[in-house]
């Protein structure tokens, strides 16, 4: 049973994420073309929304000796229950230039990461970066929360 479902384009593929099979939420948006991966997470919220949003602060702040600037920009949708945050890291050697958390505030949690399986130097991948982000735009807006049974 999956707890979410969103919209991605037919150029990329969604894999389960082989590094944690336990974790069956877990999948990966791979673009082949690119050498790039959107790696999701997702838990099912218990009382316990915080310790997800204090992992997925600490995770960003680890790439912030090599950025150069973080943007953020806050997700506020209460027709859908999507809410969230979205970080754009920049600079040349920052290994993960867009992280992104979504949450209904009660029972789910997603984080997201863009990387590339190629040497960083985001300022050559600007373009690609830019086109994965609008992806991202649409997979914000398409997330749809599924039941979850306490």
């Amino acid at each position: 049973m999956s707890y979410y479902s969103f919209e991605y384009p037919t150029y990329s593929i969604i894999t389960p994420d082989y590094l944690s099979l336990q974790e069956k939420e877990w999948v990966n948006v791979e673009y082949p073309a690119y050498k790039g991966t959107i790696h999701i997470s997702y838990k099912t919220v218990n009382d316990n929304l915080n310790v997800y949003l204090e992992d997925s602060y600490s995770m960003m702040t680890k790439h912030i000796s090599r950025a150069m600037g973080i943007r953020d920009s806050v997700i506020v949708n209460p027709d859908r229950k999507v809410y969230g945050l979205v970080y754009f890291l920049e600079g040349e050697g920052v290994a993960s230039p867009m992280q992104f958390y979504l949450t209904d505030s009660v029972n789910h949690f997603m984080r997201g990461s863009l990387y590339f399986n190629v040497k960083t130097n985001n300022d050559s991948l600007a373009p690609v970066i830019d086109f994965i982000l609008d992806d991202v735009r649409h997979l914000i807006e398409t997330i749809e929360w599924k039941t979850v049974e306490n």
